[in-house]
């Protein structure tokens, strides 16, 4: 079995209707984002189980990204007919409410299909991509149906792409948060940092 993935290559644009914050119908081109940073991700099916955690959680979120130059976008095989009642049912009733953020119409699949993430010709994987200003694809994560994401893991990784990009010579190792040390991309460097953070 072939497994390719997304990562460094410029994200598969498209243009679709979408539900935008104020709740109207319009286009949204995802290679008009260029010059932000971009946290696109996928989900099974409107009025469902683990999607609505992950629509909340990313909306409680969003201004975090936001404050990062980064945009959420949510995508799913439902109509954005679909979308805008699931907007307008609360979130006491099973909805997800106003949520700030675009939720993109994929009717014919094709999105999830240039992804990598159609599961049986039927609904996307929870897929995430983090693409950088000039459209490239610089992280993704894959999950299975019944396994949510980690919003906090999406802005992790959206820092450390950040940090990486403004400080020439420098990766972020693992577990890496915002403000803690790196590590030089050199032998000395491995050695230097492991010696600090697993040394006797």
């Amino acid at each position: 079995m072939s497994l390719t993935t997304l990562v460094t290559k410029e994200a598969p644009d498209f243009t679709a209707q979408a539900v935008l914050p104020d709740n109207s119908f319009a286009e949204l081109t995802l290679s008009k984002y260029r010059g932000k940073y971009v946290v696109l991700f996928f989900y099974p099916l409107d009025f469902t189980f683990v999607c609505p955690s992950e629509i909340l959680a990313f909306d409680k979120r969003v201004e975090d990204f936001k404050a990062k130059n980064c945009e959420v976008i949510g995508v799913s095989v439902d109509s954005r007919f679909t979308h805008l009642a699931w907007k307008n049912t609360s979130v006491e009733n099973g909805g997800i409410g106003n949520v700030q953020y675009p939720l993109v119409e994929d009717l014919d699949k094709s999105i999830a299909r240039s992804y990598g993430i159609l599961l049986n010709e039927s609904v996307a994987l929870r897929g995430l991509f983090l693409i950088d200003t000039k459209g490239v694809i610089r992280h993704s994560v894959i999950n299975d149906l019944p396994l949510g994401r980690s919003v906090g893991e999406a802005l992790r990784m959206l820092d450390a792409l950040q940090f990486v990009e403004t400080h020439g010579g420098e990766v972020c190792p693992a577990n890496w948060q915002e403000g803690e040390e790196s590590m030089k991309a050199s032998t000395e460097g491995v050695a230097e940092y492991l010696k600090k953070k697993h040394g006797k």
